[in-house]
């Protein structure tokens, strides 16, 4: 730790700073107006701005724009498809020099460990990574994952210092309900951070859910949803992930006004968008090309984002907060020039000077293999549920439709968009199997199959033909996961994701052109989704409304129940 004497006579200017960023103009994030002169830096806090400085070593920066480095205040790492350390290096070059995550997904594989695997990676990257410790795992009762985790499993973590509290809640009818678990840990982590997640809840349910303790919500998907939401005492953390698109839906909540209680996030991003869009650096872009004042997005994107979550060392560039700093040209544009995290600048340099942490979960995928006859669908009733997908939102529709049976069997409909859906169990605990049906994929032939598979992570495929069905999901076995497509019995594109079925070991840019290869391979089926894979992953999550599918079977999310076919 830096000296406190060092901190003050570098701040006086009585010794060189450790480093001087030269003559930019700081955009101050509370009232709004450039501060010109330099930034001093000590260590990895800053120590004067607005005035001249000497410094050790001095970086020119004449002319350009110094804001506060970005905070993602919910997200997934896991569904970059990297490791921490590769996204890292994705996204941190772009600004974000926070982020704040819940790694509930390698927590449905792996358990603590899998936790545990996070925490030790967040001493080493450069980015500051902090974590809300996984609070649904599973996220509900109605589906089958690798691990489950208690209040005491969680209690032994909660003052590691990377962590910040309790992730998102995402099991709201279980606080509604007060189910003893879900109190259970409640209660271990009353008065600390408990992130929230409560779709479309309202009125005096989402009251009961604020007075449980709950502080962030980033599942609102409409205007009108968000304002009761921060009328109602919650943060509000505008998504735009790869799936949940919520920005332009959001986007005219945020003002001056609101910008205090309000941040941003991702949720889940894969590399392929960040490098055709961006990360928090694209949102950004977005609202000020909407006519919101760089003001209200810019402080929500730093210092509304730092007090949300307690980090009060960070959010700012004034003295005595971590040097979190990116440099620019435009406001407007975004366009990283430089990007500092706790004083340190990135690049190649700073990430070849980390540690390093071993991977976990390897081998995850122990499903038995699949033969054609399993993806039959029997059901019995004349109509049978069909999950419905929006694009763009992990919200799906509860539709009925009449599909006849022959030979016993209700099969896939491309000329109605009607493709089967079915969930695998590949934990090796029970070997469910469960049948749907799906429509909005456009799909046409062959399938597609994935070991992300939200929050259980099962193997999740849609297909029309029952053999590529097989082939998908016996394949992703073989690679210790990932995601697959199959046509005419022949695997047309692949990408392995041996960490917990989750992530890759290859860098970023290797997972990105593989993500080309998938999408199109998935467009030569006929697939009209934007991101196939994510919104087929989300299609297994019981609990965001209405109709879901796990290896239990259908789930009607507003019943909270299975229901029969």
């Amino acid at each position: 730790m830096t000296g406190l004497s060092n901190l003050i006579r570098q701040g006086r200017g009585a010794e060189p700073a450790d480093l001087v960023l030269k003559g930019g103009r700081v955009f101050c994030v509370v009232t709004g107006e450039a501060i010109e002169g330099d930034v001093a830096i000590c260590g990895d806090t800053i120590v004067g701005i607005g005035h001249d400085y000497r410094g050790t070593r001095e970086i020119d920066v004449t002319g350009k724009w110094l804001v506060p480095g970005f905070i993602d205040t919910h997200l997934h790492i896991e569904s970059s498809l990297v490791t921490p350390f590769e996204f890292d290096r994705c996204v941190a070059p772009r600004g974000v020099t926070t982020a704040i995550c819940d790694p509930h997904e390698i927590a449905n594989v792996a358990g603590v460990p899998g936790i545990r695997y996070f925490l030790d990676a967040s001493q080493h990257t450069v980015m500051s990574i902090r974590v809300n410790l996984s609070s649904c795992v599973p996220s509900s009762p109605m589906e089958t994952a690798g691990a489950r985790i208690e209040a005491e499993d969680l209690v032994p973590l909660m003052d590691h210092p990377a962590v910040i509290g309790l992730a998102e809640f995402m099991n709201y009818p279980g606080v509604l309900h007060e189910d003893p678990g879900c109190m259970a840990k409640l209660n271990a982590f009353r008065g600390r951070h408990i992130d929230g997640h409560a779709p479309l809840l309202s009125g005096r349910d989402l009251n009961a859910y604020v007075a449980a303790g709950i502080r962030t919500e980033h599942e609102a998907t409409s205007a009108a949803e968000a304002r009761e939401k921060l009328q109602k005492g919650l943060r509000v953390l505008i998504r735009e992930g790869s799936v949940s698109k919520d920005m332009v839906a959001l986007a005219p909540v945020l003002t001056l006004a609101t910008s205090p209680y309000m941040c941003l996030c991702t949720d889940d991003r894969n590399p392929l968008d960040i490098a055709e869009y961006g990360h928090l650096d694209h949102m950004i872009r977005y609202l000020i090309g909407q006519g919101i004042p760089p003001l209200a997005v810019y402080r929500a994107a730093s210092l509304s984002a730092a007090e949300a979550f307690g980090l009060k060392d960070r959010g700012q560039i004034v003295a005595g907060r971590r040097a979190d700093i990116v440099v620019m040209d435009r406001l407007e544009d975004c366009r990283a020039d430089l990007v500092l995290c706790g004083g340190v600048v990135v690049g190649d340099a700073a990430f070849a000077a980390r540690g390093h942490v071993a991977p976990v979960a390897r081998g995850s995928v122990k499903a038995a293999r699949v033969g054609p006859q399993d993806f039959r669908y029997r059901g019995n009733t004349d109509e049978v549920p069909v999950i419905g997908i929006w694009p763009g939102k992990i919200l799906t529709e509860h539709i009925r439709e009449v599909i006849a049976p022959v030979d016993g069997d209700r099969r896939p409909a491309p000329a109605r968009d009607l493709m089967r859906i079915t969930v695998i169990e590949r934990h090796g605990i029970n070997g469910n199997i469960a049948n749907g049906f799906v429509r909005g994929f456009g799909m046409q032939a062959g399938a597609i199959a994935s070991t992300v598979c939200h929050d259980h992570h099962n193997i999740a495929v849609v297909g029309a033909d029952y053999a590529d069905m097989a082939l998908a999901a016996n394949r992703l076995g073989e690679i210790e996961g990932g995601f697959v497509v199959v046509k005419d019995g022949k695997v047309l594109a692949e990408l392995a994701l041996p960490v917990a079925g989750l992530m890759s070991l290859e860098p970023f840019e290797v997972v990105h052109e593989a993500l080309e290869q998938l999408r199109a391979a998935a467009v030569s089926l006929g697939v009209v989704l934007e991101e196939p894979f994510l919104q087929l992953a989300f299609l297994a999550l019981p609990v965001i409304p209405h109709l879901k599918i796990t290896d239990r079977g259908m789930v009607d999310v507003d019943r909270f129940c299975l229901i029969e076919g």
